[in-house]
């Protein structure tokens, strides 16, 4: 099993670092393990966005 967070997860994790980025509560010490961090949840969502694209136009090809 993964450690890898859900797509909701990885999401909302996402917008909390949008959050504190655009209120300035992030230090200069923190800014670039916060933007690594954001790197990474963004791959996650993209590939798990990705992957269910595939499986639904496969199951849509499927149909026809």
């Amino acid at each position: 099993m993964s450690n890898e967070p859900t797509y909701t997860a990885a999401f909302e994790e996402l917008k909390e670092i949008v959050d504190q980025l655009e209120n300035d509560s992030i230090s200069v010490d923190e800014l670039a393990e916060k933007m690594k961090r954001a790197t990474v949840l963004m791959k996650i969502c993209k590939d798990k966005l990705t992957k269910t694209e595939e499986e639904i136009n496969k199951t849509i090809s499927e149909l026809s």
